[in-house]
């Protein structure tokens, strides 16, 4: 394992079609990042709208739309891609959320820094 990575959670503290915020130390100061779980896969974000800057979650660990589909800001109601962070509905559309690089290995999540 790298010294580089960094420890997020246990995979069963980030249940099936949940998601869930961090706050992680970096080289490059802290950062604020999510992670999403659906079918089986993780998707790491960096928790930014790329319309204004803000945070997408207004209550802490909920990123998602109603039906868990879709992530969502909630500044703008902007709906975003799970699996690739696109935005396909509003003030941001076409544009996407910064991916970060999640890992899971030995039921454990990291992310792999820049």
């Amino acid at each position: 394992m790298t010294a580089s990575r960094k420890l997020l959670c246990r995979l069963e503290e980030l249940p099936e079609g949940s998601s869930r915020g961090f706050t992680v130390d970096v080289a490059s100061g802290r950062d604020e990042i999510f992670v999403v779980r659906k079918r089986g896969r993780l998707f790491g974000y960096r928790n930014t709208c790329p319309h204004t800057g803000s945070p997408l979650d207004w209550v802490p660990d909920q990123f998602l739309n109603l039906d868990g589909e879709l992530i969502q800001c909630a500044t703008h109601d902007a709906l975003f891609r799970i699996e690739d962070g696109y935005c396909i509905a509003g003030p941001c559309a076409g544009k996407a959320l910064s991916p970060v690089t999640i890992e899971s290995r030995n039921d454990e999540i990291f992310l792999i820094p820049e």
